[in-house]
């Protein structure tokens, strides 16, 4: 089973299941950035929504993007607000869907299952504005 697949079979168990992992870093992403001021935002790893629901309060614009249709379409029944697109989306090719420049850009707990780093970082820092910020919760 490949991790799409794996993702796509927990998306009904991902909220619900005990998962201090999760929690923890649904926290601290709160904790790291709530000082901080950003419009635009480019959500790696969206999963079923966690982090999404904090964004949109703080943010003009997100765009979301997971691996798993399944996370995805719980992320879309939990966060409806308006300035939210959710994505599916394979990060380890070429970002095509990542447009405008975007002034905060956040993985979590994805990058734990990629192996090439350096093209993601590579496509990071090409849609990321000068200042912007990186946040990684692994």
């Amino acid at each position: 089973m490949n991790i799409r697949e794996a993702y796509n079979q927990w998306a009904d168990q991902y909220d619900t299941n005990l998962n201090k992992t999760r929690d923890m870093e649904g926290v601290v992403l709160q904790e790291n950035l709530s000082k901080i001021a950003f419009t635009n935002v480019l959500e790696i790893g969206c999963g079923t929504g966690k982090n999404t629901l904090w964004l949109v309060q703080k943010a003009a614009q997100v765009t979301a993007v997971d691996f798993s249709e399944e996370m995805l379409a719980h992320a879309r029944q939990k966060v409806t607000a308006a300035n939210v697109q959710f994505i599916q989306a394979d990060i380890t090719r070429q970002w095509q869907f990542a447009g405008s420049p975007f002034n905060l850009i956040t993985f979590s707990l994805v990058l734990e299952h990629i192996e090439n780093l350096g093209h993601i970082f590579s496509q990071c820092a090409g849609v990321l504005q000068p200042g912007g910020y990186v946040y990684i919760g692994e």
